[in-house]
């Protein structure tokens, strides 16, 4: 039965049948559904209702109803979560909405190694602030315990590692920040969608994320916040009109919204978020822990093929092999990464190539296969064993990587 439901999830994307995708975690491919779901947008509601859209078809609402949708998905509360700007944006909302609710504490803790523009986005703050209200502490992941959080206003970090795969303990680690009296955001960029989360149980304050990844919204599609009700009387530090409590009332002053809808600044794009409504809907009644069963599976099976080949060169495999602490993706280190990278992509086998020599098998739940696995590991040992990664178009970086 698994078997015929994730036949069915895959018929649901576009997949060039000779490429072998697995940059999900980068990229989520196209779902069948989404150009239609544009072109309604585009051609009937912008091009015949025109303005009248924002009402007919309520675009108005959207950033709220998409976040509902989210929010099924990450295991949040309704109007909870907001569908808007993008995870960096919404990462310095929470941060200093967080430093308000936390006002005797000036401590913003973060993962020393964890995807850097996280750290970017706290390290302007402090700018900002300065050293009396804002410093920044770097730590290991090893170091998140509460007697390293106890004057902590904040904690942030990475529910699943960009580089490595690995998942971290959510609820142990929430724990230990509130028992310090520190709040904590969440990063879910590579959780939501392939991980059974739950925001509710595990009492997180604040989460970001975004929705091109595992979610399939598409290319620099919207990011999402998550603010727990009981912090929602806090202010948007970027109070903007949609935000505003009468937004059509024009007023000079700014009152802020009830709820979740006061974490809205200006207007929205439209389109972008009819995409991420379209990549969300391959979800409707799919359990998220089926899901991450899935996952599981393909990626234990990757790790169990990579350690049965004998390659020519040293491959070191820098994801967990504890299903409890790994998340979606492989990710294996060695010599001439970038350049494997890139004679894997010639040969049809999609991956990513991250600093300074790792290789990422990004996998997702609902639409990749067994099949995968192995084409990608056996076009993995010809490259290396044949030496064809030496091949000069192969030593060239683009911009993106």
């Amino acid at each position: 039965m698994s078997e015929s439901i994730f036949d069915h999830l895959r018929s649901r994307f576009h997949l060039p049948e000779d490429r072998v995708y697995l940059d999900g975690n980068s990229l989520g491919a196209l779902p069948t559904t989404t150009p239609a779901a544009l072109a309604n947008t585009v051609e009937q509601q912008w091009g015949s209702d025109l303005i009248a859209s924002w009402n007919s078809h309520n675009w108005i609402e959207l950033p709220l109803t998409v976040g509902d949708e989210i929010a099924h998905i990450i295991g949040a509360e309704k109007d909870t979560v907001v569908c808007c700007d993008n995870l960096s944006i919404n990462l310095y909302k929470a941060l200093l909405a967080a430093l308000e609710l936390n006002p005797s504490r000036r401590v913003v803790c973060v993962e020393d190694q964890q995807f850097p523009s996280d750290n970017y986005i706290a390290a302007g703050i402090a700018r900002l602030l300065g050293e009396d209200r804002c410093a920044i502490r770097a730590l290991s992941i090893s170091d998140m315990t509460s007697d390293n959080l106890n004057d902590a206003a904040v904690l942030i970090l990475s529910h699943v590692d960009y580089k490595t795969g690995s998942l971290r303990d959510m609820q142990k680690i929430t724990e230990a920040a509130h028992q310090a009296g520190s709040l904590v955001i969440w990063d879910l960029a590579h959780s939501a969608g392939v991980i059974d989360i739950d925001l509710v149980t595990t009492d997180v304050d604040f989460a970001v994320g975004c929705t091109y990844k595992f979610l399939n919204g598409g290319p620099g599609a919207p990011g999402y916040l998550y603010v727990q009700k009981r912090h929602q009387s806090v202010a948007n530090p970027i109070s903007g009109w949609m935000g505003h409590a009468a937004m059509f009332d024009f007023e000079s002053g700014y009152r802020p919204a009830d709820g979740i809808r006061r974490f809205l600044t200006g207007t929205q794009s439209v389109l972008a978020l009819s995409a991420v409504r379209s990549g969300l809907s391959v979800f409707e009644n799919v359990p998220i822990s089926l899901l991450r069963q899935r996952s599981l599976t393909l990626t234990g099976d990757f790790i169990r093929q990579l350690d049965a080949r004998s390659f020519s060169v040293s491959v070191d495999l820098l994801t967990p092999r504890s299903d409890a602490k790994r998340g979606s993706q492989v990710s294996i280190a060695l010599n001439d990464a970038f350049s494997i990278s890139q004679a894997l992509i010639d040969s049809g086998v999609i991956v990513d190539f991250r600093a300074p020599n790792i290789i990422r098998f990004g996998f997702s739940p609902l639409y990749n296969t067994e099949t995968d696995t192995t084409k990608a590991l056996e076009a993995l040992e010809t490259i290396i064993d044949t030496r064809r990664f030496e091949a000069p178009e192969y030593q060239v970086r683009a911009t993106v990587t």
